[in-house]
């Protein structure tokens, strides 16, 4: 179906893109702790904007996340159900829990972000970073979680998804 192709395409993009900020992140750590250790002099500058870019780098995964069932799952009443049985389980939960809370989560980053932006709001600290891009991040990730929901619920109907099926027990020696 293509509405469930364009929504993972778009959080397999953004997940692939968000990825290399990790190194971004990492490389700017690495280079603290050698300005730091090495010549003495850390920067002031480099705590403030790595702990920035995690927060890009955590929060705008969620989408690509669900897209690849990568999320925490308890499924100990779930694994026991049948195919069908299970399926409309999972429709149940995303209908009921899931998709309530992500257009809560939407909803209310975007009024969070939006009051950030108009104030302006900095980082407190040597270095006042602007805090606006990362609320607006967060409204972003909160409306790719959602749209990835809507796939997800529309793979379950469609019977499309593989995630469903037994899988082996994993041997964790």
């Amino acid at each position: 179906m293509p509405i469930i192709r364009l929504i993972n395409g778009i959080n397999e993009l953004v997940g692939r893109i968000v990825s290399v900020v990790a190194i971004v992140f990492a490389g700017i750590i690495i280079y603290d702790v050698f300005m730091r250790y090495v010549f003495g002099s850390p920067t002031r500058w480099a705590f403030d904007l790595s702990k920035q870019l995690y927060g890009f780098y955590f929060i705008l995964l969620g989408g690509y996340a669900l897209r690849h069932q990568a999320h925490v799952r308890v499924d100990l009443l779930t694994e026991r159900m049948g195919h069908q049985f299970r399926r409309w389980t999972e429709v149940a939960g995303y209908l009921i829990f899931f998709l309530p809370f992500a257009w809560v989560f939407t909803r209310r980053s975007w009024d969070f972000a939006m009051t950030s932006l108009k104030q302006g709001e900095v980082t407190y600290g040597a270095v006042q970073l602007p805090v606006y891009p990362l609320k607006i991040a967060m409204f972003v990730a909160a409306a790719l979680l959602l749209i990835q929901g809507v796939a997800e619920v529309l793979k379950l109907v469609l019977n499309k998804t593989d995630h469903l099926e037994p899988m082996e027990p994993m041997d964790v020696r």
